[in-house]
């Protein structure tokens, strides 16, 4: 497999102030880049930016899985085990208003997962999550 290189996601945003509190000061992404329409994110080692544009923010739907109304359009991160439950605890403390708190989903299957999903100002949708074990990631159910 080749060597995993950083990806880069550009999304829509409200503005430029209440995203840089969002992504810098709640979740710790560091700053990169930035202009009055625009702000990059170091998000976990991969390079998010944040583009202002109103009119591309989308009220998004929701798609049944394992009991949960999942967003049908995220992105996130896969974590450690200690980042994710520190991170939920922070984000707990925040009083942030989780879109699915912090839940383990497919109990005893291939695919068990804790995750949970915030969504920034602009109403993007984020979700964390950590396996016990990363191979698991794209294992298959043997049901």
């Amino acid at each position: 497999m080749p060597e995993l290189r950083p990806f880069h996601l550009a999304i829509p945003v409200n503005d430029i102030a209440s995203t840089r509190k969002f992504y810098n000061g709640i979740l710790g992404c560091s700053v990169g880049r930035e202009s009055e329409t625009w702000i990059d994110f170091d998000f976990f080692g991969h390079q998010l930016s944040a583009h202002v544009k109103i009119e591309e923010l989308l009220q998004t739907k929701t798609n049944p899985v394992n009991g949960e109304d999942v967003p049908i359009r995220h992105f996130g991160i896969v974590m450690q085990w200690d980042e994710w439950h520190i991170l939920s605890e922070k984000l707990i403390q925040t009083g942030i208003n989780f879109l699915i708190k912090p839940t383990i989903r497919f109990k005893g299957q291939a695919g068990e997962q804790a995750t949970m999903f915030i969504s920034d100002p602009g109403g993007n949708a984020l979700e964390f999550k950590l396996f016990r074990d990363d191979a698991n990631l794209f294992a298959m159910d043997n049901n």
